[in-house]
């Protein structure tokens, strides 16, 4: 094994651990919303710091590695697609601290579960869940086909969050009491559906890496 090998070893490692750590921070915001839990919000704001120094770390670690090795071939992408991965696990990590901080400052004790139904907010996260798990397997096993699969995943977020503009907007109508909350969660749904993005621009670096195949802007071919 050569000295590049063992440092992209160590460098694959920290990115996992990095994406355990995100994949943790929304499933706390997750519980955090669902049950209006102050204390996990809390939980969310402190490991944040984190992720963000997790993020410098594999940033530096990435240009170390193409100064002193000049990679190759699989072993440049691996560290490009790393480099951006990061990134879009930290704005991952950023999403989920913006729920947390919506819980934390609103007033009232919870969101009426009857907008949180309709707008299917918990079906919308979890899939955004799964999304992160799928594309932190496939690179684990280096699986394109699983990598190409969040793309559908990705589909059914987009239209949850179109149909939430019209849902919400009847919602208020009915209960204008609630215009504050019902906004709030509007905005929180388009943080969870900027995590779908992400988590396609991830399996779109997956794909590069593996297969040496450029997905951006190419309308996310269901195939590879």
């Amino acid at each position: 094994m050569t000295h590049l090998d063992t440092e992209l070893i160590k460098l694959k490692h920290q990115l996992f651990e990095m994406w355990s750590l995100v994949i943790s921070q929304v499933e706390t915001s997750r519980e955090a919303l669902m049950n209006f839990d102050k204390g996990a919000a809390s939980e969310i704001a402190f490991k944040e710091k984190m992720v963000d120094t997790y993020e410098l770390k594999i940033d530096r670690e990435c240009e170390n590695i193409i100064a002193l090795y000049n990679p190759v071939a699989s072993d440049l992408r691996l560290t490009l697609a790393i480099l951006k991965i990061n990134t879009d696990l930290e704005r991952i990590g950023d999403f989920a601290r913006g729920i947390a901080r919506f819980v934390k400052k609103c007033p009232k004790e919870s969101i009426n579960p009857e907008l949180l139904k309709v707008c299917q907010f918990d079906d919308l996260i979890k899939n955004a869940i799964e999304m992160l798990n799928d594309a932190k397997s496939s690179l684990e096993h280096e699986n394109t086909r699983m990598a190409v699969s969040i793309f559908s995943h990705d589909d059914f977020l987009d239209d949850v969050h179109h149909n939430s503009n019209k849902i919400i907007a009847n919602y208020i109508k009915k209960h204008p009491d609630e215009i504050d909350e019902a906004l709030n969660l509007h905005s929180i749904i388009r943080k969870v559906e900027r995590i779908g993005d992400h988590c396609s621009n991830i399996a779109e670096e997956i794909v590069f890496y593996i297969e040496a195949k450029v997905l951006k802007h190419s309308g996310k071919i269901k195939t590879v």
